[in-house]
């Protein structure tokens, strides 16, 4: 008899059994950082710009999606000895009745696969993910947008970008915004409050903050990351499992304005040749941050 014991399920199913429960509506236009470096500059009363430079990982785009899909290839579960657990080869007649159960349930993955890819494409500006082209129409969507200067597709759903925005301060901002996707996990908003004091939250960059809404789900997309380079047991690290990039790298406001608050660890650091005063606050990003990034800033003169 075939054990589905939960403790012995292998990476790859534990990564795709986490996967199937999401919502796929949420896992459409899930967005995350992968390695960046990002800089948010406040001068005067009511100019910034704002840089992201680095990778940005979209869920609905990779292989790790698609492992919590229906449809696929049939792949026999591992077989394990009912005493200790142990692993061992699955005799013929258990592969047998896994793959009859699998075949039965084609028409319902298929329905449901038909379904799933609507629902995504609804949430992903009117891209259909199952299309072999949907990452080049993605990379032609973020391009024709202001402030996307460089989008490199790297495969995976990963991509390479630059994107830098210079402005008023006018009325709030938030980034990333992608034209016809909603926006389900900021990166960093600019929050603007009387008197001309802007709160800055960054809560894309956290893997393990409340403030990130996909963060309690996934335990953050670090313990992914960690479950892939892992790999099954017995396996070369990684095994089959996508690559998920490890949120990893840096977050500076520079400023000159009044700094009412910060959550830095160092403070406020100030550059002894400046004579206008401006301050940097830097927060250093890996899957371990718990705190999201935040600021309050009076920019008033």
């Amino acid at each position: 008899m075939t054990d589905h014991s939960p403790g012995r399920l292998p990476i790859r199913a534990k990564a795709a059994a986490m996967l199937a429960g999401l919502s796929l509506l949420l896992s459409a236009c899930f967005i995350t950082p992968g390695k960046f470096s990002s800089q948010l500059e406040l001068t005067g009363e009511d100019s910034f710009t704002f840089t992201y430079e680095g990778e940005i990982f979209f869920l609905g785009l990779s292989d790790l999606a698609q492992m919590g899909a229906a449809g696929g290839e049939f792949e026999p579960t591992e077989c394990y000895n009912e005493e200790d657990y142990s692993d061992r080869e699955c005799t013929e007649a258990e592969l047998a009745q896994q793959r009859e159960e699998w075949e039965a349930g084609a028409e319902a993955r298929a329905a449901k696969a038909k379904k799933d890819a609507e629902e995504m494409a609804v949430f992903m500006g009117g891209i259909d993910v199952t299309d072999p082209e949907a990452s080049e129409e993605l990379r032609q969507l973020l391009l024709r947008q202001k402030g996307w200067n460089r989008v490199e597709d790297k495969g995976d759903g990963v991509y390479d970008v630059s994107y830098t925005v210079s402005g008023k301060l006018s009325h709030d901002f938030l980034f990333p915004t992608i034209e016809g996707v909603p926006t389900t996990n900021p990166f960093v908003q600019i929050v603007l409050r009387d008197d001309n004091v802007v709160r800055v939250n960054a809560p894309g960059f956290s893997a393990q903050s409340d403030t990130n809404p996909m963060a309690a789900m996934f335990g953050g997309m670090g313990s992914l990351a960690g479950l892939a380079a892992l790999g099954d047991e017995g396996s070369a690290p990684g095994g089959e499992m996508p690559n998920i990039p490890a949120i990893e790298g840096t977050f500076a406001i520079v400023t000159d304005g009044r700094i009412l608050a910060n959550n830095t660890d160092a403070g406020p650091v100030a550059e002894a040749s400046d004579a206008s005063g401006t301050q940097t606050l830097k927060w250093d990003i890996t899957p371990r941050t718990k705190a999201a990034p935040t600021a309050l800033v009076d920019l008033s003169r």
